[in-house]
């Protein structure tokens, strides 16, 4: 049984498959109907008018309608569509058991307990349809009452289901008394023709199978079982541990069935359907119906080769797995799932191909994966040993190699090497010098296509597509949600994959598409330009054509291949929203404008792209307030002053336009500018503007004329204009202000710009390619200050205007002229007729600047080169550093380990200033860098820390241990715990220091934790304080720190009654030979006065005879024998409850997850 969709609910009572989609109805015992899509696994929709257990559910063949009856003695028709029940019918005296709906016209058949009846909606209002039940009788039955024609009489109790055959008079039922009966009828009687026996209750429900010869039955013993129909005998039984079966249903066109249970329900097929083949060359050999068949892709010609047989077996999913093909000597090797797994190698003759009928005894033998590793040699896996067996053409033995890890499959991997299928990873395997080529943690992997070169590798597991190179280097993965299903490679390297509805293609850089959908699942094989090979589930050769122009263009633009992009854009229809989007999250908006009718859109991605010409003209067709002040902010960030000026114009936005003339020193459009701000009585822009041009007789008149008198005086005052300020002095009279004294005034005039008038000097580059290539239409943008924008606020003299006048500003349409006087005059110099003077080439290279490559920084050289993560995190690159350290060491909380990373980076680095108004120039500092060193090569960063600074860690961690400054020891070990990550050492004896450091310190930690716990809990919890006094003492201490361990508990327990165990810690402290000789006199004298009463007066979760570690989040004991979980990193033990938790120890690393062990060491890496 392959299951293939499960779900866990009520009690399921009955089933129906949609006939098109991936659909599958469910009724519950609880009243609810449930709609599922059992390809993606989702519930999509729930349906609950009814009162009690639905019993019966079916869908329509081609109406968004399904019906439903149930124990409420209704039955009711939905749409699935509009979310609701229809109309209901009424009528059944009893449970409704089953019911089916016809087609043409409409009706419903359905049965219950003594009532067999059916009814018609006609084309109306449904509740005014409904027909009473002897309108029906005439509408079904032609007028007449219904007449049995065959009565079958053979169970013994009572009948729980029966189905016809699709195609023969044959029906089968169950009943409870656990038979399975099988009839045949003709036109004048129906007999019995065979029992079939095996269940052990009640039989639920009995179906034939629609595509082969078998029965289906399920029953309330909690199986399902299969026989095969013309043997009458039981071919396989599933078995569930705690779920009667109720309901089968068998899909009216896949090959699918489910099953309802006590617990919920499952969608399964029997067997596989996808077809073995193999292919070389332009060559496919593949297995249709028991025969070995290959296909010419040149020719398009198919041919049978030879039969084979199979060996008898009462099992399912026994045909043909996969298959090997040897070019040169012929041959073909064939697996199965027969006996647990065996192969057939079969020496196809020349002269075969012509004729297919010779019937060939083939070589078997065990092995559940076989493969051609070589012209005349194969390898198979022998599980039992975990080795694998190279054989010849004869299906002799030449040699036995023993795989270093555990294999449950092996695939092809190139001449001599194999791949290796662990639990969770995959090897490259050489067979002949037995090493590892590669390694690749994953998931179960399926399927593996190589690309015809060998450098490309495509993974395929049940939900995700995983591209590697050929040492198993992950390049991307591709996750999927519904089933993948094949893949193989194109010539241009992209790989072309299919799931269940679609094919799909994905690029070397893990961009992935839909190429097209599909009607039936099919299995490619082979990939010639726009023609895709496949082979469907029975066997047929499937020629698909489709369009490669979206795959092969991304590709190009991938690869670089700019001049393939440019004739793509001319020549193919590329268009839509996702190739837009695309196009510019790649960083390509220049290219994506080509696509784009839109005028919207295509302002949007010339601001992108930095287009201003084509932002300038899409701006001109919306003429919209918000795009024109968008253009402004892009030109002003481009400094293109002529275009900044232009839009703030359209937009009328003085206040920009004023602050624009400014800053590019137009100070006599900045006058005018002043002139209009006074006719439209703008007090704040005229002064403003005054204050811009620094022009005082302005700033006092404007205050003036605002009422501003005293204003005015001081500022006509401080700036020496003292007619005016007599003036207005006469105005104030006695109200003039004072003016501080001791200060002196100085003229607040804004600086003069450096550059005037023209737009910001830019590094003239040469164009990109696709900057102009496409659209010749346009010219370059040059002096967009002095050209002509059509509408200009065109500033002329104002001074005659009356205030509030301002129209006559904006839509006068002439434009000043200069002077056509004065300017420098140039005497003619005659110079001889032969002189001729060569033009300067517009496009000299000497005039274009082009910017050098830039080279790869050594950071990157850094990542690049190591497997360390340290040296990662000393880059700056801390999310690959974080992703190493949770493959590695399982670790997820990286928060204590912030200044750590921050440390490693700053220390491989120093910083030089070259001058003011520069950055800083960052330099990375090597390890190891001497004089003598090639400058090309590049060793690994300099790093600060170090094994000498842990072991001055340990040193004082002991220190303050002894003196009993133990938050402080905890410090210092939590400390080296949480440093050992990210250090690196150079020799293989500092690697084992740094692993025997790791349980030094956690055994420490996880004391040091206990003892601080104990001290809280002291004259609260006794007991639980001597608990956790004895655990210390069980943690790998050294010797003097042991006997203080020692003295501690002994004293607790002595002081709580507890003398026993008291006892036995006074006489582990005296094995250790204690120094000082107080405290072996105070063990002495407590071991004595244990020995006249050896009792304890409280029950302690401690046994010292048993053997045991300390949880390192309860602080319980676990004994030998218990299950427990471990840190990957610390190692320390802790219940089964803190699975997936933090560990309390190291406080890095989540408890009990997957992890690859500590690297340390680039030897490690070697």
């Amino acid at each position: 049984m392959l299951t293939k969709f499960e779900t866990k609910s009520n009690r399921v009572k009955g089933l129906s498959f949609h006939g098109k989609r991936p659909w599958i109805l469910a009724s519950l015992h609880s009243g609810v109907i449930q709609l599922w899509d059992y390809r993606i696994g989702t519930l999509i929709d729930k349906f609950d008018e009814h009162d009690g257990p639905v019993r019966g559910v079916h869908f329509h063949n081609s109406q968004p309608l399904f019906v439903s009856g149930g124990d409420d003695y209704k039955i009711k028709v939905w749409n699935y569509k509009l979310h609701r029940c229809l109309f209901t019918l009424l009528g059944h005296l009893d449970y409704i058991r089953t019911r089916t709906l016809s087609y043409q016209p409409l009706w419903i058949r359905l049965s219950g307990f003594g009532i067999f009846g059916a009814m018609k909606k006609k084309a109306g209002s449904p509740a005014d349809d409904i027909l009473r039940l002897g309108q029906m009788n005439t509408d079904f039955f032609g007028g007449v009452d219904a007449v049995v024609k065959y009565v079958l009489e053979g169970h013994d109790r009572g009948v729980n289901w029966a189905s016809f055959h699709l195609t023969l008079p044959l029906i089968v039922s169950g009943a409870d008394d656990r038979q399975v009966k099988i009839w045949r009828m003709n036109d004048t009687k129906a007999w019995e023709v065979d029992t079939l026996r095996g269940h052990l209750n009640n039989v639920s429900c009995v179906l034939f199978h629609a595509r082969q010869e078998i029965i289906v039955s399920n029953s309330e013993d909690k199986s399902i079982r299969v026989w095969d129909s013309t043997k009458r005998t039981v071919i396989q039984s599933f078995r569930r541990e705690h779920d009667r079966f109720w309901i089968l249903a068998s899909h009216p066109e896949v090959n699918l069935l489910a099953a309802g249970h006590d617990s919920g329900m499952m969608v399964f097929k029997l067997e596989r359907e996808r077809p073995a083949f193999s292919g070389s060359g332009d060559l496919l050999y593949y297995v249709k119906e028991r025969f070995l068949r290959f296909y010419d892709y040149s020719t398009q010609k198919d041919t049978q080769v030879i039969p084979f047989r199979r060996p008898g077996s009462s099992s399912l999913n026994q045909g043909p797995k996969t298959l090997s093909y040897s070019p040169t000597e012929n041959a073909v090797l064939i697996c199965s799932d027969i006996d647990g797994g065996s192969y057939e190698l079969f020496i196809v003759p020349k002269d075969s191909f012509s004729r297919g009928d010779t019937v060939q005894e083939a070589k078997r033998g065990a092995g559940g994966s076989a493969f051609f590793v070589a012209r005349n040699r194969f390898a198979v896996l022998e599980k039992s040993s975990n080795q694998v067996l190279v054989k010849n053409l004869k299906n002799e033995i030449v040699k036995k190699i023993a795989i270093p890890v555990v294999t449950d499959a092996i695939f092809y991997a190139g001449t001599g090497n194999l791949l290796c299928r662990g639990e969770d990873r995959l090897i490259i395997f050489d067979l002949q010098q037995r090493l590892v080529l590669g390694d690749l943690q994953t998931s179960l992997v399926r399927y593996v296509v190589w690309s015809t070169d060998m450098e490309s590798i495509a993974l395929l597991s049940k939900h995700s597509v995983i591209i590697a190179d050929k040492k198993l280097v992950q390049r991307c993965t591709l996750h999927e949600t519904i089933r993948v299903k094949s893949g193989a490679w194109d010539e241009n390297g992209v790989f072309i994959y299919t799931t269940l509805t679609h094919i799909k293609y994905c690029l070397p850089n893990g961009d992935s598409g839909i190429i097209r959908t599909l009607d039936v699942p099919l299995y490619i094989t082979k990939i010639f330009g726009n023609t895709i090979f496949c082979l469907d589930r029975d066997g047929n050769i499937r020629p698909i054509i489709i369009d490669s122009t979206e795959y092969i263009f991304k590709l190009a633009l991938l690869r670089k291949r700019h001049d393939h992009v440019m004739s793509m854009i001319r020549n193919s229809a590329l268009c839509g929203q996702a190739m837009i989007a695309y196009l510019q999250n790649k960083g390509f908006p220049e290219v994506a404008l080509h696509f784009v009718k839109d005028e919207r859109t295509r302002f949007n991605l010339a601001l992108e792209s930095g287009s201003i010409q084509t932002a300038v003209d899409s701006a001109k067709e919306i003429d919209e307030k918000d795009h024109w002040y968008r253009l402004g902010v892009e030109a002003l960030r481009q400094g293109n002053a002529g275009i900044v000026e232009y839009a703030y114009q359209r937009t009328k936005n003085f206040e920009r336009l004023s602050f624009l003339y400014l800053l590019t020193g137009k100070l006599d459009k900045l006058s005018k500018m002043m002139k209009i701000a006074e006719t439209q009585n703008d007090i704040m822009g005229q002064f403003h503007n005054a204050l811009y041009l620094g022009n005082i007789q302005e700033r006092v008149k404007v205050l003036e004329n605002a009422g501003h008198v005293p204003l005015a005086y001081i500022t006509a005052s401080v700036h020496g204009l003292h007619d005016v300020a007599g003036r207005l002095a006469a105005e104030l009279g006695d109200s003039i202000p004072s003016l501080p004294e001791g200060r002196s005034a100085s003229l607040l005039v804004p600086p003069s710009p450096i550059l005037s008038g023209g737009d910001w000097p830019l590094l003239r580059v040469t164009k990109g390619i696709f900057e102009g290539g496409l659209d010749n239409a346009h010219e370059e943008y040059e002096e967009a200050a002095d050209a002509d924008w059509g509408e200009d606020l065109d500033i002329v003299d104002v001074e005659n205007l009356q205030n509030g006048d301002i129209s006559m500003v904006l839509e006068d349409d002439e434009v000043l002229e200069e002077n056509d006087e004065g300017g420098w005059e140039y005497e003619d110099l005659e110079l001889p007729p032969d002189v001729d003077t060569p033009k300067a080439a517009t496009n000299a290279r000497a005039s274009i600047f082009v910017a050098p490559t830039t080279g790869m920084p050594v950071t990157q050289i850094w990542v690049q080169k190591s497997s360390l993560a340290a040296e990662h995190a000393a880059a700056g690159n801390f999310d690959t550093a974080m992703h190493l350290l949770s493959r590695q060491l399982g670790i997820r909380n990286f928060t204590p380990l912030k200044t750590i990373f921050t440390d490693l980076h700053m220390g491989s680095h120093t910083y030089l200033r070259a001058f003011t108004s520069a950055p800083v120039i960052s330099i990375a500092v090597e390890r190891g860098w001497s004089e003598s060193a090639s400058p090309n090569v590049r060793g690994p960063p300099a790093l600060v820390f170090n094994f000498s600074q842990l072991e001055e860690k340990l040193k004082a961690g002991y220190k303050a241990t002894t003196a009993g400054k133990l938050t402080e020891a905890l410090r210092h070990f939590l400390g080296i715990l949480q440093t050992i990550p990210l250090i690196v050492v150079e020799t293989r004896r500092e690697v084992d220091e740094v692993k025997e450091l790791i349980i030094i310190a956690k055994e420490y930690v996880l004391g040091l934790q206990m003892e601080l716990k104990r001290r809280e809990l002291k004259d609260i919890d006794p007991v639980r304080q001597q608990e956790l006094a004895a655990y210390f003492t069980h943690c790998n201490l050294q010797v003097p720190h042991l006997r203080l361990a020692l003295m501690t508990a002994m004293s607790v327990c002595y002081k709580a009654g507890n003398l026993s165990t008291a006892a036995n810690f006074s006489r582990r402290l005296l094995e250790t030979n204690p120094t000082n000789e107080n405290q072996a006199r105070t063990a002495r004298q407590v071991l004595q006065a244990a020995e006249r009463n050896m009792k304890d007066t409280s029950q302690l979760n401690y046994d010292f005879r048993n053997r045991f570690v300390v949880c390192g989040a309860t602080y319980v004991p676990i004994y030998r024998g218990q299950k427990n979980v471990s840190c990957p990193y610390c190692g320390s033990h802790f219940v089964p409850p803190q699975e997936g938790q933090l560990c309390n120890v190291c406080d890095l690393s989540v408890v009990g997850s997957d992890a690859s062990g500590l690297l340390c060491s680039p030897l490690h890496v070697r």
